[in-house]
């Protein structure tokens, strides 16, 4: 692969090293179908648990309360499935996982369910969720939260938070793709997606993914161990806000759509507008220089209409599509915010030169 400045880890991480050592090793080791009776299958069995009970001790959860899923998207489906033909209330500023079967789903009996990010994963703004789920709570409601972009960025209360559902994938935090978890509370309702097995108590069918389970493990083991949220505080919100900074000093025309102040967005996204300049266009030129970016989330890859998370914030299909989301890891450094810096002021002005739209700034 060529060198490159790798500033779309909201899409997905790269595959930490010791979760990459720890499946590999499990591929010989645990091969087993987890389900079956004999001693290998307990012993992949154990494994699962292991990072079952990873995943609640760092949520606050109760181990019963983890289902593993293939990921994300499947977590979320599950949730709004459960109340389908019932009143689900969601966010123009969801993942499209939840907006889109929202719409298959939805009906008008009782009860509802709210389903709400804590952060968004185009624009990083974090929601007041505890307000939201009081208000769900007082209506007899139900209360969901995709909390995939959060998970190692800040620390997660599932109690405090006071949530009846929350979704996890294991890809943004350095784990592998195809992974994920939903964090159903004890009592609250649920339907499996998949049916036809009795894996997870029967509440999703399918055999285990034991190795990638196990590399979810090992990717929840790194949060745990350098508590990264911490980390994510300290130094890459500087790195961040650096870039934001040197962005509206020097590119004319630029603008932030993540609110940088402390408290209003997780530490690690960036997205900025520039007038008179098209956001695909941007992305295949820095990524002709070696530095990878995004124009949105990477679920809606390929799709020509500006960002829904965008056009929600400000009705602007012009600034919707010029915008672009840079996003950080723990691996992100100074010299990486230098090189965007050296490249991207002019890839934004011969752009800007070439464009039929008129700058709004002077």
């Amino acid at each position: 692969m060529y060198p490159m400045v790798y500033l779309d880890y909201a899409a997905t991480a790269p595959i930490l090293p010791e979760v990459l050592e720890k499946m590999h090793h499990a591929e010989n080791t645990f091969f087993a179908n987890a389900s079956a009776l004999h001693t290998p299958g307990h012993l992949a069995l154990n494994e699962i648990e292991n990072t079952r009970t990873l995943l609640a001790e760092l949520i606050n959860a109760d181990p019963s309360e983890i289902i593993f899923t293939s990921g994300a998207s499947e977590s979320n489906n599950t949730v709004i499935r459960t109340f389908e033909g019932h009143e689900i209330e969601t966010s123009p500023l969801e993942h499209h996982s939840i907006i889109e079967s929202a719409k298959i789903y939805r009906g008008k009996k009782l009860p509802k369910l709210y389903s709400y990010m804590l952060a968004n994963n185009e624009i990083g703004e974090i929601l007041d969720l505890s307000k939201i789920a009081k208000k769900a709570h007082r209506e007899g409601a139900f209360i969901h939260s995709d909390l995939t972009q959060v998970l190692g960025k800040l620390p997660i209360d599932v109690k405090k938070l006071d949530l009846d559902y929350a979704t996890f994938s294991a890809h943004k935090i350095g784990g592998p793709i195809g992974v994920g978890a939903l964090y159903v509370k004890k009592d609250a309702p649920f339907k499996p997606l998949i049916i036809g097995g009795n894996q997870e108590n029967k509440r999703r069918g399918s055999t285990y993914n034991t190795v990638g389970i196990i590399g979810f493990g090992e990717a929840l083991k790194y949060i745990k161990k350098h508590q990264t949220w911490k980390k994510y505080d300290q130094d890459v919100r500087k790195l961040r806000d650096e870039l934001a900074n040197r962005i509206l000093k020097e590119i004319k025309g630029s603008s932030l759509n993540t609110d940088i102040k402390p408290g209003k967005s997780l530490p690690n996204i960036l997205n900025v507008s520039f007038e008179a300049a098209e956001g695909e266009s941007i992305e295949l030129y820095l990524d002709a220089e070696g530095i990878i970016v995004s124009t949105g989330s990477a679920c809606a890859s390929g799709d020509i209409r500006p960002s829904h998370v965008i056009m929600a914030k400000t009705n602007d299909a012009e600034v919707a599509h010029s915008s672009i989301r840079f996003s950080f890891s723990l691996d992100t450094t100074k010299q990486d915010i230098d090189k965007v810096m050296e490249v991207l002021p002019g890839i934004i002005d011969r752009l800007q030169k070439i464009s039929t739209i008129k700058m709004r700034s002077k």
